[in-house]
């Protein structure tokens, strides 16, 4: 079947599935792809492919900059991609931080620090979730903005070095010691807004 729109022709696939419908998806599509590489990722660290790792994880990131450009672009943000989107980030990263670690590429001390501070700020939502009645706003703080960048940029730089394209033992180990600075200053500040700032600001209402 056939109907025709403001002298469009609209095929029955459209029909069915409507442009803005299908632009909506997208977004949560291109997460959806982003989450489906972790395992991969997984397996191509431990068969030591790097040039391959490399290229899924740079190809991961592009989808998570693309994704969030259509979905603003259009106004095509959904509530499920809100919550599938830090997920994938979570999943991705992780992923390569704990094979590069088992693979001893990266110090396993990192992994540790990024994990413990991943687990705070989780246990810590929950637990406000649980004492609270109102919702918890989840707002990045700058520095967990910057913790998570240089953690991307030193997967990159590791997986550079590791597919034998480049060597920068300098950067490396300047990221390193960025990656641990700001994850346990990024953990505190958290535990500080969410906890002990809030206590002194209800206590100050009493």
């Amino acid at each position: 079947m056939t109907v025709f729109s403001n002298n469009r022709r609209i095929g029955p696939f459209e029909l069915l599935f409507p442009r803005t419908l299908l632009l909506s998806q997208v977004p949560n599509i291109l997460t959806l792809l982003r989450i489906a590489a972790c395992p991969v990722l997984v397996l191509v660290l431990y068969e030591g492919n790097y040039p391959i790792a490399l290229v899924l994880f740079l190809a991961s990131g592009i989808t998570d900059g693309l994704d969030g450009y259509i979905a603003k672009r259009f106004n095509c943000v959904s509530t499920l991609g809100k919550i599938l989107d830090p997920i994938a980030d979570k999943l991705l990263i992780s992923s390569a931080y704990v094979m590069l670690a088992l693979l001893g590429d990266i110090p396993f001390y990192l992994l540790v620090v990024v994990i413990f501070r991943d687990l705070v700020i989780i246990i810590g939502y929950f637990v406000l979730r649980m004492v609270m009645d109102e919702p918890v706003p989840i707002r990045p703080i700058y520095w967990s903005k910057i913790n998570t960048f240089l953690q991307i940029a030193l997967v990159v730089v590791v997986l550079f070095e590791r597919a034998d394209y480049l060597t920068l033992p300098y950067l490396l180990d300047a990221l390193i010691v960025g990656v641990v600075v700001t994850s346990v200053v990024s953990g505190l500040l958290y535990v500080w807004y969410w906890g002990i700032k809030r206590d002194l600001f209800n206590q100050g209402d009493a």
